[in-house]
């Protein structure tokens, strides 16, 4: 009988892709590759992803393949339609997403907007795709003395709300985004999150607060989430875990203010007795520096990641089995300001499994994740994906 573990832990580092998937010429994304992109523009020195394998998985400029890598390694391609957050993280799941989620390139229609107006009582600034530190910058005064809201979207399916707290205190902006997300499970306009995106500050000193909130759609089927909290066991959701599953599985739900603070509250809970599953996503890689093409700073927080890993490790006992990946591209020496279809790496380790770790070869699909999660715990395998777990012993 393969070797289960108590505990298993999974972190995304959200949109820390590892090179261009076969159909990335579909999305418009020929040539990118996240991590190798960046080493090309500014260097990276990562010496504990690399110690697990990081550059084992695929040639990067200047960090050469490890001869004993401390993990398993390999990667593993989207097959769902789309590289959006929701999309990766279900697919982790389970779930496989069949029709490309409704998006907003020009700006919401003049029909969602007025209903959004009539509704809320309140005016409506920007309604276009953009950054969301840009369009503060942009708009802010404005709101400021308008009172209006700010709405913009992305390259994903959000309906985003900017409104500094003063002027659109918190519990209002909660309620306005109720009444959008109201509005947009209409199948006229079908969209998957609706984001409160508060601020604060004086014009040209905007900063956002910690205090964002999600509202999204449930996954359209069960996932493997839902399957562990049915069998009694822990699934703890830390970041945005809970938003991006609208709770479905969630036993623990955890909020973070950055990615440092995502790996505090990690280990925090892998100091806790808990059985079950822990799921952290790590999103500052993505919001504040691929969306941005900021190459630079994105750089900047891998290696701030490193330098935490050895501390993760730590924390992880001879009964816990720890999982690193992603959930799309992004990026920073791309075009425009959207996700890149990629592969992501996988990293599996435990201080149980003999080293050196081995090649999981490139797994056709994220769900494999969920596969792996299902067959430690005896829970029935999900429809899609094929279990890592022998590969292991």
């Amino acid at each position: 009988m393969l070797k289960s573990y108590r505990r298993m832990a999974l972190i995304v580092l959200d949109s820390v892709g590892i090179g261009a998937l076969p159909d990335a010429e579909k999305f418009g994304d020929v040539g990118v590759h996240t991590v190798g992109n960046i080493a090309k523009v500014r260097g990276l020195k990562l010496p504990n992803l690399a110690s697990l394998g990081l550059f084992n998985i695929e040639p990067v400029t200047g960090n050469d393949p490890v001869e004993h890598p401390r993990a398993h390694y390999g990667k593993m391609a989207e097959v769902s339609a789309g590289k959006d957050t929701t999309t990766g993280h279900w697919e982790l799941m389970g779930v496989h997403t069949t029709k490309p989620f409704q998006t907003y390139p020009h700006g919401f229609p003049d029909e969602l907007i007025r209903l959004f107006k009539e509704r809320t009582g309140r005016g409506v600034l920007g309604n276009k795709p953009a950054s969301g530190t840009a369009i503060i910058e942009e708009l802010g005064e404005q709101h400021l003395a308008s009172g209006d809201c700010i709405v913009y979207t992305s390259a994903d399916s959000v309906f985003q709300i900017a409104a500094h707290e003063e002027v659109i205190p918190l519990d209002e902006l909660y309620h306005i985004c109720e009444i959008a997300r109201e509005l947009t499970l209409d199948d006229r306009f079908a969209v998957v999150r609706v984001i409160a995106r508060p601020f604060i500050g004086k014009p040209g000193a905007f900063k956002r607060t910690a205090n964002r909130r999600d509202y999204s759609v449930k996954p359209p089927d069960v996932t493997v989430m839902n399957q562990l909290q049915e069998a009694g066991l822990d699934c703890i959701g830390i970041g945005k875990i809970s938003d991006i599953y609208d709770g479905e599985g969630i036993t623990r739900s955890i909020k973070t203010t950055d990615n440092m603070d995502g790996v505090d509250q990690l280990l925090s809970v892998m100091s806790d007795a808990f059985h079950g599953f822990a799921f952290v996503n790590l999103v500052d890689f993505d919001s504040k520096f691929g969306h941005r093409r900021d190459p630079e700073g994105y750089g900047n927080a891998l290696e701030e990641f490193d330098q935490r890993l050895p501390h993760i490790l730590e924390s992880v006992g001879e009964d816990d089995l720890l999982i690193i990946t992603a959930d799309h591209g992004n990026d920073p020496t791309y075009k425009g300001t959207d996700h890149t279809r990629e592969y992501v790496p996988l990293l599996v380790w435990s201080p149980s499994l003999r080293e050196p770790g081995a090649s999981l070869g490139v797994r056709k699909t994220f769900s494999d994740v969920g596969a792996t999660v299902a067959a430690n715990f005896r829970l029935a395998a999900p429809p899609h994906g094929s279990s890592f777990l022998a590969d292991l012993m």
